[in-house]
């Protein structure tokens, strides 16, 4: 992976309540660290000795936008610009998604059975998270402002 070429951008719902902002940009920042551990650097030690935890070794972006946009990227994911990707499994494109059904379940396996019983199409997400080769990154996000 050539750390200089790839991007990682959240697209997050402006409209949501500050908390559920900050649980739904920890919850995929914890998932993209899952599928992309190789992007955490190794740990550091401060000059008292300290260690510290390694972070990602690229900035990630968090962009301002709203549940239309978001479910509009999600859905170019399928467009012939992208079709050597998939939602399951990226090649070089990285795509996590959160969103109202997610948000809404106490267990990971409510979250597994209800998640059977709905369309895509009828999720309203919270926030996207992608990750992957510049070129296609901004290409789905380059327009859009920081969530400040």
């Amino acid at each position: 992976m050539d750390l200089h070429n790839e991007k990682c951008v959240m697209v997050i719902d402006e409209h949501l309540p500050l908390g559920i902002i900050a649980n739904t940009t920890a919850i995929m920042g914890i998932t993209l660290g899952k599928k992309m551990p190789e992007v955490v650097g190794a740990d550091v030690t401060d000059k008292t000795g300290k260690e510290h935890l390694g972070i990602i070794e690229f900035p990630v972006l968090i962009l301002k936008g709203n549940a239309e946009s978001i479910k509009t990227i999600r859905e170019r994911l399928y467009e012939p610009d992208f079709s050597d990707l998939t939602v399951v499994d990226f090649s070089d494109l990285i795509v996590v998604d959160f969103s109202d059904l997610a948000q809404g379940c106490k267990t990971y396996d409510e979250f597994t059975e209800k998640m059977k019983e709905v369309s895509e199409i009828d999720l309203n997400y919270f926030g996207i998270a992608i990750c992957g080769s510049k070129k296609k990154v901004n290409k789905l996000t380059g327009s859009m402002p920081l969530l400040r």
